[in-house]
């Protein structure tokens, strides 16, 4: 009897132990890690599974995908007539003579009409989480909110959303699922901050104008402060525009919106466009607070982004657009960019880039220890254009054979060699040539070495000029060297001018080819 008292009394011993340890976690996970200055959030880490991932895909589909004109940009352009501060020379833009002779003036049919002819019909986010997965995705999801002010998601805070209007569907919550279903991580990216002084509310001749639509177009402003909010990088570079800043009910819905976007669909990556500065900087800082200490909370390793100044150094990852860093850096960044060169939404006539061309550009980023997050640009039915298909599931094959050298690697001591010069800065891609074979990119796995040469080399070997002997790069005797996606180990030499690898005899893949250098144990 006694045994068995002892026993009862130890295990309600444990059970209150363990209660009191439970609370106590609960009590300290509560506290928040980080608060709203910029020293406390320098402290976030970027996790594992961004370092890992290095490849994602977005999607810009909204309303401005219904006129398939030109850009993405439509929404704004088709209202720059020749009396707005905007036109150049006094002229109409193209787009605003566009629409008027397409669909009539602004006051009879506005950007508001494009909503109920955004149907999404033929949208399915199983069949979108599917070509992600198989083009090599590691993370993905849609643009939540363009600069056009119409949320692509279920919003308590404003009618003007997917599924109050135009697709009925809460585009975001269908994509979360799919995406995650696939082992992938969700994404949402954010323009709400361009909406201020988007859209002319001054100019009574337009729909923009109206109170009762200010949901979608944005405050009352007055004329001239419609002009595009110029930025702290513009400032620095000499860009001469007006510069207004947003008042505090703006920044709070900016804010708000946030903070719903991660309570219902909890992202793991939030990504941001740039001109964040017209926001307060209190409440930039307060949206990386409550992001940072609600994934903390929840165990999750979260990531946001930016581009300039919007965030302090080192609070979050940098981020650049169309554009890529000319040498390896420290840091890990992303790059954005769009499989279309002249636009980031679907148009009527695109100029899509080749497989070649991004799989070169995924390389070259990765080396130089990034990860790019490239777009694609779906039809307003929900459909994704045949030749988009075409390039993703191309870059998933190569990544079938090649992903080895591309997830979960480092950099190594130099990015690479050739003689591509990559030009630096905003907008800068289309300045950049394409790669040839003398271009070579290196990323690592612990000893292990990978040598990704961008083009097939003539003849029937190539020399790694960067691994000559003696030079210090690689400190170990190279064991073996097999090129990724074919059997067998290749023929080598290192001497003074290079290690030198014989190229096998049939050429395997129609893109970068991947050589694997594994050193002695």
């Amino acid at each position: 009897m006694k045994n068995y008292l002892v026993g009862i009394l130890t295990v309600l011993l444990l059970i209150s132990c363990n209660s009191k340890d439970k609370k106590a976690e609960e009590q300290v996970r509560q506290e928040p890690k980080y608060t709203a200055d910029w020293e406390s959030l320098k402290q976030h880490k970027t996790p594992e599974w961004f370092l890992d991932a290095k490849f994602g895909i977005y999607a810009h589909w909204g309303p401005y995908s219904v006129p398939a004109y030109e850009t993405e940009w439509y929404a704004h352009w088709m209202y720059v007539d020749a009396n707005n501060p905007e036109a150049r020379k006094g002229e109409a833009h193209k787009i605003n003579k566009h629409h008027i002779e397409t669909y009539g003036p602004l006051n009879e049919f506005g950007y508001k009409d494009f909503i109920p002819m955004f149907k999404a019909e033929k949208f399915d986010a199983a069949e979108w989480a599917d070509l992600f997965e198989k083009a090599g995705a590691k993370f993905a999801g849609p643009v939540s909110e363009h600069a056009d002010g119409f949320a692509m998601w279920d919003s308590e805070l404003t009618e003007w959303d997917s599924k109050d209007m135009g697709p009925k569907r809460d585009i975001m919550g269908e994509l979360s699922k799919e995406i995650r279903k696939r082992d992938m991580k969700f994404i949402a990216t954010y323009h709400r901050h361009w909406l201020f002084g988007w859209y002319p509310t001054w100019d009574e001749n337009t729909d923009a104008s109206d109170p009762k639509y200010a949901g979608l177009y944005g405050p009352k402003l007055k004329k001239g402060d419609n002009k595009m909010p110029r930025s702290k990088h513009e400032i620095d570079e000499g860009v001469q525009s007006y510069y207004p800043v947003a008042d505090k009910e703006f920044n709070d819905d900016w804010l708000n919106r946030l903070k719903e976007i991660i309570n219902k669909y909890d992202p793991d990556l939030v990504w941001f466009d740039n001109k964040m500065d017209i926001v307060s900087e209190e409440h930039r800082k307060e949206f990386l607070e409550y992001y940072y200490n609600k994934a903390d909370n929840n165990n999750k390793g979260v990531v946001s982004t930016y581009k300039f100044y919007d965030f302090a150094k080192g609070s979050a990852v940098y981020d650049l657009e169309r554009a890529r860093m000319s040498e390896k850096k420290d840091f890990p960044w992303l790059t954005d960019d769009s499989i279309d060169w002249n636009a980031w939404c679907n148009i009527s006539n695109p100029n899509y880039k080749s497989t070649n061309r991004l799989i070169d550009f995924l390389v070259d980023v990765v080396s130089k220890n990034g990860a790019v997050l490239l777009n694609i640009t779906p039809r307003a039915d929900g459909t994704i254009p045949e030749p988009v298909k075409e390039r993703l599931l191309e870059m998933g094959q190569w990544l079938k054979v090649n992903g080895e050298a591309i997830y979960g690697t480092r950099t190594f001591e130099v990015y690479g060699e050739g003689d591509a010069k990559v030009v630096e800065g905003h907008l800068s891609e289309n300045k950049n040539a394409d790669n040839t074979a003398k271009d070579i990119r290196f990323t690592t796995k612990g000893d292990i070495l990978y040598a990704t040469v961008l083009d097939w080399p003539k003849g029937d070997e190539f020399t790694i000029r960067s691994l000559k002997g003696g030079n210090g790069l690689y400190k170990h005797q190279i064991e073996s060297i097999k090129m990724l996606g074919t059997e067998g180990n290749l023929e080598f030499k290192s001497t003074d001018k290079g290690l030198t690898i014989k190229l096998p005899k049939t050429k395997v893949g129609n893109h970068a080819f991947s050589f694997k250098i594994t050193p002695k144990k």
